[in-house]
């Protein structure tokens, strides 16, 4: 191989960093010293490139301060939720994560001076020693317990060229305002202040190696939340057993985003900007990674994403149901709440009545996997063509409720405006990703997961 010129040098270097090199050779006949990256053993042209998932220097909260910082993530609360956590808790992350809350309440969610105020309190937050950088890089434990049902995953960094080349698989569109104001916070705050929920399907060996390391070292936290969800965190910081996590995701073909599409759309583009600066980056810098969670997809909890429209779009209760009834099969539920029990049902709540709605065969069979969703089926039979709701990723009659509030609620909130509410069957783990696999994508507001990740007990540098 001729290298004609050191242009030539870095794009070969890029590419075989793409090609997820582990090793590397040193020659040249000038300098001694160009880096070839040597090729991933046995990797073949047009062969799957596998997953990288990188260990790391968590900057998190010393022990006694976890559960005072660890924050729900930023896009389950609104500001005044935000602001009404902040005051009570001083140390909450949402202080980072929404940092809006410290400043005056008209000044507008996307000003620059909202950033500023993530980065300078972060910055107090490190100072004042709520925060320690690992010496060394490690990988983490993350347990979450909800309802006696416990989900284990690996804390890690992801590559950003996992996520471009679809190792990293996704399965929802996202929105250029919310990707925006992720890449001003992270930017800000150079560093990466919310994981990123993944799944996957982990192989035995790489369970009974987490499963090991448990049940032989004490947690560096633990913590139950007035929400009586369980949190701890294992540090694993055995270069041996390091090299055996990192070696196990490279058998791992996909990495499936169960949720925070936004957050991570916005720390690749960071790590791409960072790049345009740094044209010499090497690949092995921070930028090029962003910070995630890994959990097997079977220990994961989908449930609904329920939908309430504000009102009926003109027609009459009678002139609604006698529309839907071409579609579905209605059935009156007098006197409680109706929650779907199997995949092409669900529950509607309209001028004080639940009915059951089940979609006719003729309505999702010969629809590939992505139509024979329930959200999909809502949206094609009734959202659109009955109540007029086309877009409803902007269209703001429509609200997205998750499943962890109660159908009561719901009721509530169509009564408030003569709407209707629709209570969801969940989708399951196995359609999120048969979808990303096929490249294709879901309804906005698919999925919502439980128990949901808490922020602030790992950020990663920059």
């Amino acid at each position: 191989m001729v290298i004609k010129s050191n242009k030539s040098l870095v794009s070969i270097v890029r590419i075989c960093l793409i090609l997820r090199r582990n090793k590397f050779y040193y020659f040249l006949p000038e300098k001694k010293i160009i880096k070839i990256a040597e090729m991933r053993q046995g990797y073949k042209r047009g062969e799957n490139i596998m997953a990288v998932l990188q260990s790391f220097r968590a900057l998190r909260p010393v022990q006694e301060k976890a559960a005072d910082v660890a924050a729900l993530p930023y896009d389950v609360v609104n500001r005044e939720e935000a602001k009404a956590i902040g005051d009570k808790n001083p140390l909450s992350f949402l202080h980072v994560d929404r940092p809006e809350m410290d400043l005056k309440p008209e000044i507008d969610l996307y000003d620059e001076r909202v950033y500023e105020k993530a980065r300078e309190n972060l910055i107090d937050m490190e100072k004042a020693g709520i925060f320690l950088q690992d010496e060394k890089p490690c990988y983490y434990i993350y347990e979450l317990v909800r309802k006696g049902r416990t989900q284990t995953g690996i804390v890690g960094c992801s590559s950003i060229d996992d996520y471009m080349n679809g190792v990293v698989k996704k399965h929802e569109l996202t929105r250029e305002d919310k990707e925006q104001d992720r890449i001003h916070h992270v930017d800000s705050c150079n560093a990466n202040t919310g994981p990123i929920f993944l799944a996957c399907r982990y192989p035995e060996s790489l369970l009974k190696l987490m499963n090991d390391w448990k049940e032989n070292h004490e947690a560096a936290y633990d913590f139950t939340e007035d929400d009586q969800i369980t949190h701890r965190v294992w540090m694993i910081d055995n270069q041996e057993i390091i090299g055996e996590i990192r070696e196990e995701f490279e058998g791992i073909d996909s990495l499936y985003i169960a949720d925070g599409h936004h957050r991570a759309a916005s720390a690749v583009k960071v790590g791409l900007k960072r790049r345009e600066q740094n044209p010499d980056y090497t690949g092995e810098e921070e930028f090029n990674y962003f910070l995630s969670v890994v959990f097997p997809y079977d220990q994961l909890c989908i449930l609904p994403y329920n939908r309430v429209v504000r009102d009926l779009n003109g027609l009459t209760v009678k002139a609604f149901l006698g529309a839907l009834k071409f579609n579905f099969e209605l059935m009156l539920m007098p006197g409680f709440p109706c929650k779907p029990v199997e995949k092409h049902c669900m529950g509607m709540y309209v001028d004080g009545q639940w009915y059951h709605l089940k979609a006719w065969p003729d309505v999702y069979e010969k629809k590939d996997v992505v139509g024979q969703l329930d959200v999909s089926i809502l949206q094609e039979k009734v959202l659109s063509p009955i109540l007029g709701i086309e877009d409803p990723r902007t269209d703001q009659r429509i609200s997205f409720v998750g499943g962890n509030h109660k159908a009561a609620e719901l009721a509530r909130l169509a009564d408030k405006t003569g709407g209707v509410a629709f209570v969801m069957y969940p989708t399951s783990m196995e359609d999120l990703m048969k979808i990303a696999d096929e490249s294709k994508l879901m309804p906005p507001k698919s999925t919502w997961f439980e128990p949901k990740l808490r922020s602030g007990l790992f950020i990663h540098k920059l």
